[in-house]
C-alpha cells in the first residue's frame, strides 16, 4: 500500500486485471470478495476467480485465487450460496457447503457450472457433471452469463438470474443441479441481480429490484418464477462502477442488502489494474417521484474518518481560502451542501477536477438530469469520497451516485474564482 497508484481505502489485487466482483458472501464471521482476476498481466485475459475476505468490509485479506480455468473454458462471473440443507449433496457432516455458480467460457459458447467447498472458500471442487445449464441452442447466443443464484423461503426452492442474449432470464432447482427455465426480461446487459427490499424500512411494505451492470434497475414482483415489473426503468448510479453485485447470506440480524461494484480505472505504473468501489447499502426510499432505490456507503466507512474542519455559511471565494490546505490531500472525505439559488449553475472543484456541476437551466448534474427533492430550497448535499486514483459521490443521502478517476488538472482555474 506504499505504491504510489496504490489505492488505500479500497480493494486492489495484489498484481493483474480484475473486474466484476463473484460470488460475495457472508459465513461465519468473513465477507467472501470472489472477483474476476487474471493473475498474470494487468490486461483482461485468462480469466480466474480471484479471492479475498474481510471481517468489516474495509480491510481485506487476499488469499489464493479460487477457480481456475478447466476443459469448459475459462472462469467468467457468478455467485455463491450456503446449502445448509444439503440440497445439492455436497455437504460433509456438520459442515454445509459453499456452493459458487459461475459461466465457463470458450471460443463458441458460455455455459453455467457449480463448484463447492468445505473449507470456507479456501478450495472448490468442480461438480463433474458440468455443466448445469448449456443454453446457446435456446437463445442462438453466446451470451449467456453471469449466475446469481439466491434461496426462495416461500417456495423452498433455488432461484438463478441468468443474463441470457437481452435481458435476464429465471430458473428453479431443488438441488443446484438441475434447472428449469421459467421466465424471461428483456432490456438488461450481464451481472443479473434480483431481490426484495421494504420500502422506508417498512417490512410489511416490500418491493423486488432487478438490475444488472449499468447502473439501471426496475421495480416489480416476484413469484418465485416470474418477476413483473411495475414501471419502466430508473437510473441510480453512473460513472467507472460497473457490474456491481450484493452479498447473499447476511444475518438476519444485521438485515442490510450490502453491494460491491467494479471500478473501471487504471493505475499507470502500477502492477495491477482495476479497483472495487465502497461497498454500499441499498434501502428503497420514497421520493417526490416514487419509490426509488438509495445508494450510500456502509456504516464501516465511518472508521476510516475523523473530523478534520467544519464550516457553515460560505461564500465560494471564502470556501476556495479554508480548501486551501487540502489542495494536494492524499485521501479525503467531503459532506458539503451547496445552495442553488440566484445562479444558473453551481459547482465543486479540487485538484482543478470538477466533482460536482449542476446546470439550474436544464436540472443536469455533471450532464445527467437530476431534480432536487425540494425545488424550492434548490439544495444539493454530497458526501464525497476521494482515494488516490477514484472519487465517489453520493448525492442527497444516496439518491443519486457516480463515480469518476480521479484526474488533477493544474491548469484548470475554475475553481480559483
Amino acid at each position: 500500500y506504499k505504491e504510489k497508484n496504490r489505492p488505500q481505502f479500497h480493494f486492489t489485487t495484489r498484481r493483474g486485471w480484475i473486474n466484476d466482483p463473484n460470488g460475495l458472501i457472508y459465513y461465519e464471521g468473513e465477507y467472501h470478495l470472489f472477483y474476476q482476476h487474471n493473475p498474470f498481466e494487468r490486461d483482461w485475459e485468462n480469466m480466474h476467480w480471484g479471492h479475498a475476505v474481510s471481517k468489516d468490509l474495509i480491510h481485506w485479506t487476499e488469499l489464493p485465487d479460487a477457480l481456475y480455468p478447466d476443459h469448459l473454458g475459462t472462469m467468467f462471473s457468478g455467485s455463491a450460496v450456503i446449502d445448509y440443507d444439503n440440497t445439492a449433496g455436497f455437504n460433509k457432516g456438520k459442515t454445509p457447503a459453499m456452493v459458487a455458480a459461475f459461466t465457463a467460457a470458450s471460443s463458441d459458447r458460455q455455459v453455467q457450472g457449480i463448484a463447492y467447498s468445505l473449507d470456507k472458500g479456501r478450495t472448490f471442487t468442480k461438480y463433474d457433471k458440468n455443466p448445469v445449464i448449456n443454453s446457446k441452442e435456446k437463445w442462438n447466443s453466446q451470451d449467456t452469463r453471469d449466475p446469481k443464484v439466491f434461496w426462495y423461503a416461500p417456495s423452498k426452492h433455488w432461484v438463478l438470474v441468468l443474463n441470457e442474449r437481452d435481458g435476464h432470464s429465471i430458473y428453479t432447482s431443488s438441488n443446484l443441479k438441475d434447472w428449469k427455465y421459467e421466465s424471461h426480461v428483456t432490456g438488461f446487459w450481464e451481472c443479473p441481480e434480483l431481490f426484495e427490499l421494504p420500502v422506508d424500512g417498512d417490512k410489511n411494505h416490500t418491493k423486488w429490484v432487478m438490475y444488472g451492470a449499468t447502473g439501471t434497475y426496475m421495480l416489480g414482483s416476484f413469484d418465485g418464477k416470474v418477476f413483473t415489473p411495475e414501471a419502466g426503468k430508473y437510473c441510480y448510479t453512473t460513472g467507472s462502477i460497473y457490474a456491481a453485485q450484493t452479498f447473499t447470506n447476511i444475518p438476519a440480524s444485521d438485515g442490510r442488502r450490502i453491494q460491491i461494484g467494479w471500478g473501471r480505472i487504471s493505475h499507470p505504473g502500477m502492477p495491477f489494474n482495476g479497483m472495487m468501489m465502497l461497498p454500499t447499502e441499498l434501502t428503497l426510499r420514497t421520493t417526490k417521484d416514487g419509490i426509488r432505490l438509495v445508494n450510500v456507503p456502509v456504516k464501516e466507512v465511518e472508521s476510516l474518518c475523523k473530523p478534520l474542519r467544519s464550516w457553515k455559511s460560505l461564500s465560494s471565494d471564502e470556501a476556495n481560502r479554508h480548501l486551501k490546505e487540502f489542495y494536494d490531500a492524499d485521501c479525503l472525505r467531503i459532506k458539503t451542501t451547496i445552495k442553488l439559488s440566484h445562479a444558473t449553475d453551481a459547482g465543486f472543484n479540487l485538484f482543478g477536477q470538477r466533482m460536482i456541476g449542476y446546470d439550474m437551466n436544464s436540472n443536469t448534474l455533471n450532464g445527467r438530469f437530476y431534480s432536487p427533492q425540494d425545488p424550492t430550497s434548490m439544495e444539493l448535499s454530497a458526501d464525497i469520497y476521494i482515494d488516490r486514483t477514484s472519487i465517489e459521490v453520493f448525492i442527497d443521502g444516496g439518491l443519486y451516485s457516480y463515480s469518476m478517476e480521479r484526474r488533477p488538472d493544474t491548469n484548470n482555474r475554475e475553481g480559483l474564482h
